[in-house]
């Protein structure tokens, strides 16, 4: 065997998926309550789209947060002053609709946790997002249209430029025929009102 035929090659760059719905969502996994989960429920819903604002098959939406009471479900969150709710954890997933692009979870409003700088950060969840084409995953969060007073003074938020912060506020929805308040967040990608997304 000559030298030619035992060198090896780079593997080619691959993008993401499409294989999220198959694989890494599950009925059920952007459920985040149980009846034993306290604080107020809440529903979030929205649409993944693209450029054209057409919308991503198959995308998939991870979310994170703090429960009601501003603590996470982690061991890094050790602070003795407030307890964690056991029924809680924080963590959910959800694969866009295939033929709408939409996405939606059924949780709780967290609170208000610390900023490692200093000071609080204003109720917020944390989004992660993947989808065929993509090299990376993005990152954003969505803060809540009735907490103004807390999102002013979120030092993550005020890092955004101004004209640019209201991608990341949510809209409170209509809620008639809705057991718990719902907030729309669409998730945008290029263009003028482009989501931000953070460099983590």
């Amino acid at each position: 065997m000559t030298a030619a035929h035992t060198s090896l090659k780079p593997t080619p760059s691959q993008t993401v998926g499409p294989y999220f719905t198959m694989r890494l969502s599950s009925e059920g996994n952007n459920v985040l309550t149980s009846p034993e989960t306290t604080g107020t429920r809440i529903r979030i819903e929205g649409r993944v789209l693209d450029g054209n604002r057409n919308h991503i098959e198959d995308a998939l939406v991870e979310l994170w947060q703090a429960d009601s009471a501003g603590r996470y479900h982690h061991p890094a969150d050790d602070r003795d002053d407030v307890p964690a709710d056991p029924a809680f954890t924080g963590f959910g997933r959800c694969a866009s609709d295939f033929h709408s692009g939409s996405y939606s979870f059924l949780t709780v409003k967290p609170g208000p946790v610390p900023h490692p700088g200093g000071g609080m950060q204003a109720p917020h969840v944390s989004l992660t997002i993947q989808a065929r084409g993509m090299l990376n995953p993005t990152f954003t969060r969505i803060y809540f249209p009735d907490e103004q007073a807390a999102n002013d003074a979120d030092p993550v938020l005020l890092s955004v430029p101004a004209a640019r912060r209201g991608t990341l506020v949510a809209e409170s929805v209509d809620t008639e025929g809705s057991s718990v308040p719902v907030y729309r967040f669409d998730i945008r990608y290029q263009g003028d009102d482009e989501t931000v997304f953070f460099d983590v």
